[in-house]
């Protein structure tokens, strides 16, 4: 093992990295040539133009979602995305160039970076997948133990990993859980001897950059053999620990209290929620002015397609256990719960016609600005739910109730990362996420997730 060695970066991090290797390459050659002589290495025109276009469009790649898992595994169709991604983002940064006080840009700088970050792209692309065949980017990791929490943690990582490749070896603890058939039985997994001596010399043969202890019972672990690893420079961590920082959620099947309570997170300062807060009326205020004509389009819609409410008012729950009336644009029909409040289904036919595009894109959601004004809301936080089904699920899911530490939101971590959820096991699911967001909140996670916002409108995974 080396510091060189990425470790514990994403396949979507490196892949970020690669595309700026190549941008950086590219780039400077399109703005020589797209550069008016009159503004040749004029410090203020390359700081307008040379810096807007290449920030910009890695903006909109990372808000249309090209550096996640799925996008990464599934190449082609990412690359089908790249010229679309790139001409968003060259142009807002001509949209932006355009302002008073900014050089107009040129059309041979918009040509020029529409097909330059778009070559780029694609070889970075093309550089990744060479890296991924020599296995420069598997994670090496030792899993002490071998019985179905090793099992549960190999599906995680095989289906969610922030890596696309992991080279596994188990090691059965010498007095531990039987080996777990379906570990034994999954292709390509390496499950070492009971006895395969020194944990250190194990380490050390395959070479791992990570131990991982995943262990129903830890009674009688070496816990000496796991600090001369640790020593040794091999890092340990606790199998709940591992998953949430591989799969950004928190594994909910095996959760401890003693681990949420021991481990970092869940700690907000005064200032933290000052700025958060401040931030929500800025924005929602700028939102609600740009979106005023879509909001105006949608209630014209559901007057036309026929009669009655155009706004939909709802009790839900936020901050605390408060009850609040939430806003939206009507997508049902005026007797939908006439016979009581049920869960969303996938092709509800409830749901109007006007009523579907309106969820399709969000535009049902956009009054809810106004709770955010109100302070009921924050733009980022948990799914607002309904009274009844949170004592439903308070009773069947434990720690539901933690996900009300803080404001729900009109988008959050669990919205844009699982389907719209219709059922106690989507909520189970979507908890895993949300208390995540609850562990982890931060104002710079706001953003992250506002900016992934978009992908969900254009490319939706499941919006009912």
């Amino acid at each position: 093992m080396t510091w060189l060695k990425p470790r514990f970066i994403s396949a979507g991090a490196v892949l970020f990295g690669v595309d700026l290797v190549c941008v950086a390459a590219v780039w400077p050659v399109i703005v020589l040539m797209a550069m008016p002589p009159a503004a040749a290495w004029m410090p203020g025109w390359l700081a307008e133009q040379g810096l807007l276009f290449p920030v910009l469009n890695a903006a909109a790649f990372y808000a249309m979602g090209l550096y996640r898992r799925e996008a990464i595994a599934d190449t082609k169709r990412a690359c089908g995305r790249i010229p679309i991604v790139v001409g968003m983002g060259s142009t807002a940064a001509a949209g932006l160039s355009a302002l008073p006080g900014l050089s107009m840009p040129n059309g041979g700088l918009w040509a020029g970076a529409l097909a330059g970050f778009t070559l780029a792209a694609w070889l970075a692309r093309l550089i990744f997948s060479g890296m991924q065949r020599r296995r420069l980017l598997h994670r090496r990791v030792l899993v002490l133990g071998a019985g179905r929490c090793a099992f549960d943690l190999l599906i995680m990582l095989t289906r969610e990993g922030t890596n696309l490749h992991y080279d596994i070896a188990f090691q059965p603890l010498p007095d531990g859980e039987a080996v777990d058939p379906r570990l034994a039985a999954f292709p390509g997994v390496n499950v070492l001897p009971r006895q395969s001596g020194p944990l250190l010399d194990v380490a050390r043969a395959v070479g791992a950059d990570q131990i991982v202890v995943a262990v129903t019972d830890r009674r009688g672990m070496g816990m000496r053999a796991l600090l001369e690893c640790k020593i040794a420079g091999f890092p340990v961590l606790p199998y709940l620990s591992f998953i949430e920082r591989e799969i950004r959620r928190i594994d909910l099947k095996r959760i401890e209290l003693g681990w949420l309570v021991f481990s970092s997170g869940f700690t907000v300062s005064a200032l933290d929620r000052a700025c958060k807060r401040l931030f929500d009326i800025g924005i929602s205020l700028i939102v609600l002015i740009l979106t005023g004509p879509l909001i105006l389009g949608g209630i014209l819609a559901i007057r036309w397609e026929g009669r009655g409410p155009i706004f939909y008012r709802q009790d839900r729950i936020t901050l605390q256990g408060r009850v609040f009336p939430i806003l939206k644009l009507r997508t049902m029909r005026p007797d939908a719960e006439a016979n009581g409040a049920v869960w969303a289904a996938a092709r509800d036919g409830r749901i109007t016609r006007v009523g579907r595009f309106l969820r399709r894109t969000r535009i049902d959601e956009l009054p809810q600005l106004i709770n955010i004004l109100r302070g009921d809301m924050s733009f980022v936080g948990p799914r607002p739910e309904r009274p009844m089904f949170v004592r439903d699920l308070a009773c069947q899911i434990p720690l539901y109730d933690e996900r009300h530490m803080v404001k729900t939101g009109l988008t959050g971590w669990a919205q844009i990362n699982y389907p719209y959820g219709a059922s106690v096991n989507d909520a189970r699911s979507k908890l895993s996420y949300d208390l995540y967001y609850v562990k982890h909140s931060s104002l710079l996670f706001d953003l992250a997730i506002l900016s992934q916002t978009l992908r969900e409108v254009l490319w939706p995974s499941g919006v009912r």
